[in-house]
């Protein structure tokens, strides 16, 4: 199986030159979804436009959530909602590289009202869907992944 994006820059008329050009970018997901890049703004990127690093962290949510609803289903656990906040932390890996070396999850589930499972339960099941996240599994020689 093969997945695609489509990734178009252009220069803005200014030298290529470091610091005098912009990064910003466009990608598109399919026929219908454009989102704009930068770099992150530590790196002088627009804050307005979505920055390559905060793309891996909703990456590994997005897989973590469809891998936990799956399971829950599997288990018979009547989700109601989820919700996270993922936060990716630059840092510099054992290579002395500058890399993301940390994305932290904090998911929220909700169930149907009269529903309840305990803390350990939930816990457990957060476990095995970051076991069988795809993405995860992709970043777990490199990253560090903490759901909380």
């Amino acid at each position: 199986m093969s997945l695609a994006i489509d990734l178009h820059w252009q220069r803005d008329g200014t030298d290529l030159l470091p610091g005098k050009y912009s990064a910003a970018h466009r990608v598109s997901f399919g026929a219908r979804f454009d989102i704009d890049v930068d770099a992150a703004p530590d790196w002088g990127g627009d804050p307005g436009n979505t920055n390559p690093e905060q793309a891996l962290a909703s990456a590994l949510s997005s897989c973590h959530m469809m891998t936990f609803l799956a399971l829950a289903a599997k288990a018979g656990w009547p989700v109601a909602g989820y919700s996270d906040h993922a936060v990716a932390h630059l840092g510099k890996n054992p290579k002395g590289q500058m890399s993301v070396t940390r994305i932290d999850l904090h998911p929220v589930v909700r169930f149907d009202s009269g529903f309840a499972v305990t803390d350990e339960a939930l816990s457990q099941m957060q476990d095995r869907a970051h076991r069988y996240c795809f993405i995860a599994n992709t970043l777990a020689d490199s990253v560090e992944i903490n759901i909380f």
